[in-house]
């Protein structure tokens, strides 16, 4: 529609600079901070990076098709496909090692030390990123060997698994099965992992006697919990489902909110919701 275009760039555009400016202000707020040299903002560092790759694999392009033409390479998109997995897959497992994170923090305060140490937390951040590389490795292996031989139009704005598998004409059920494997794994397997974590935190947190202690650790953890239930339910109900069911213009919307909504909000929420970030920022800000 031509005449939503102008309205649609400017969001997108604007949606772009507050990722790539907020998610670049907290990694400099927090390596700059000794204060911030902790677990958790270690974790928060590793999330910033990951948003920053998620956005600029998908916007830049996406704010290109809108102005000039709605056209990508076969080259392009495999690449598109294989670092918007990568990120997706790192920012499912990152919650997870954030809410082990929260959990020993809360509930086993005499261990923290100890259980997420440097060595610790260089290890966790390891893993995720493996993992997730190894699984963007096999679905763009997979999806290389596929033949595009019915149609060059992809029902969306970027390169993703759904809309691609229905441009093939060969038999895709392994590719199907794979990303289903995957989707339990990451993010209903993390899901439940980070809402089990988040029980014990609950229970922890109500038997702490002091007003101020309670509103202080749900303070904490509200804002990650935020963040996990929109980024989560999304992506479960995008890629649990075969690649026959996917509906051109309800996915679109729903893969706005993890490509381009979600990595926005992230440096706001652990911002606004957190008072040593706030008051390191404001110090930064005032050096400069």
């Amino acid at each position: 529609m031509p005449h939503l275009r102008v309205p649609f760039i400017l969001s997108f555009l604007c949606l772009y600079m507050a990722a790539i400016s907020g998610n670049l202000l907290i990694m400099v707020t927090i390596s700059t901070s000794p204060a911030l040299h902790t677990p958790m903002y270690f974790f928060l560092v590793n999330l910033a990076m990951v948003d920053i790759l998620c956005t600029s694999t998908i916007l830049p392009k996406l704010l290109d098709s809108m102005m000039a033409g709605r056209t990508i390479s076969y080259g392009g998109c495999m690449a598109q496909l294989f670092f918007f997995t990568w990120s997706l897959g790192a920012e499912l497992l990152l919650f997870s090692a954030m809410a082990y994170d929260r959990f020993v923090a809360i509930c086993c305060p005499l261990h923290y030390s100890a259980w997420m140490g440097p060595r610790v937390c260089a290890f966790l951040a390891g893993i995720v990123w493996a993992i997730s590389l190894t699984n963007t490795s096999v679905h763009t292996g997979l999806m290389l060997r596929l033949p595009f031989c019915s149609s060059n139009v992809i029902e969306h704005f970027f390169c993703e698994i759904p809309p691609l598998l229905k441009l093939s004409c060969a038999p895709t059920q392994l590719n199907e099965a794979m990303a289903f494997a995957a989707d339990v794994f990451l993010a209903v397997g993390n899901f439940s992992v980070t809402i089990l974590s988040y029980g014990f935190i609950v229970a922890s947190i109500l038997r702490i006697r002091s007003a101020e202690g309670k509103r202080r650790a749900f303070s904490t953890c509200s804002a990650h919990l935020t963040v996990v239930t929109m980024y989560y339910s999304t992506v479960i109900y995008t890629y649990i489902r075969p690649a026959s069911s996917y509906s051109l213009n309800k996915d679109k919307v729903v893969s706005i909110i993890y490509t381009s909504v979600a990595p926005t909000l992230n440096p706001l929420i652990y911002t606004l919701r957190n008072k040593d970030v706030k008051v390191a920022l404001r110090r930064l800000l005032s050096c400069c």
